[in-house]
């Protein structure tokens, strides 16, 4: 008998998630700190940057 392929999917992709190996609580917390250190040195510097253009802008005009 065939099964439908929207239930054939969803047993497959169960079978998938069963193999995936999932972070530990302690990876998940230490590699959330690094994107949000990144991401708000990223802001920063292109903060920063924004308000140097800014100002060099002022001048020149």
């Amino acid at each position: 008998m065939l099964q439908s392929k929207p239930i054939r999917f969803l047993k497959e992709a169960i079978v998938e998630l069963k193999k995936v190996v999932w972070p530990t609580k302690k990876q998940v917390l230490r590699l959330t700190i690094v994107v949000i250190t990144v991401s708000v040195a990223t802001g920063i510097l292109i903060g920063s940057l924004d308000y140097i253009f800014t100002k060099l802008l002022a001048l020149i005009i």
